[in-house]
């Protein structure tokens, strides 16, 4: 019973709405500037195209050695977004899927405090330097076999150099 009640109450209710809404002649015309419907503003083509400005990677890796040094920041950047849904690189950041990379060069592989590392890279000696993270994101299974990195890698040798340097100036790097 209660559900007719509400139901009939929804009912008169919208019939009432429609009714105080008038007639179809009342709207406003298209071209009719109100408060509510203002005049279109007039914007140049570089206003509507926002296009991200480009870092000068002469500055932002300027204290790499090469070849980080000559890479390419932007396509770095780009390529890191295969990596961020697992991996941080603040001071601090958390853990996700993988683990925090801030300090990551000169540091024993499987070494952050609070990541459950598989048993291959707890039993791994390797130190992690820009051209061994090169190898690594080559093939994270062909370079360590029975760790638990899903990724494929990184295919292309620039984007490989590019997101490095890109880790590498985000992540403290002071050379080793």
């Amino acid at each position: 019973m209660t559900f007719f009640r509400t139901s009939a109450l929804a009912l008169a209710s919208a019939a009432i709405l429609a009714a105080c809404g008038g007639g179809a002649d009342e709207t406003a015309a298209p071209n009719e500037n109100t408060v509510e419907n203002p005049a279109p503003t007039e914007t140049s083509a570089s206003e509507t195209t926002a296009t991200p400005a480009a870092v000068d990677t002469s500055e932002a890796f300027a204290a790499l050695p090469e070849p980080y040094k000559s890479a390419d920041f932007n396509r770095g950047k780009r390529t890191f977004k295969l990596c961020q849904s697992c991996h941080t690189l603040n001071e601090g950041g958390q853990n996700l899927v993988g683990p925090n990379l801030y300090g990551v060069f000169g540091r024993q592989i499987g070494a952050v405090e609070g990541f459950t590392y598989s048993k291959a890279v707890q039993d791994s000696e390797i130190v992690w330097a820009p051209e061994v993270l090169a190898e690594w994101l080559e093939s994270p299974r062909n370079f360590l076999p029975g760790n638990k990195m899903s990724f494929a890698g990184v295919r292309k040798p620039e984007d490989r150099t590019a997101v490095i340097a890109y880790i590498m100036a985000e992540t403290g790097y002071s050379g080793e």
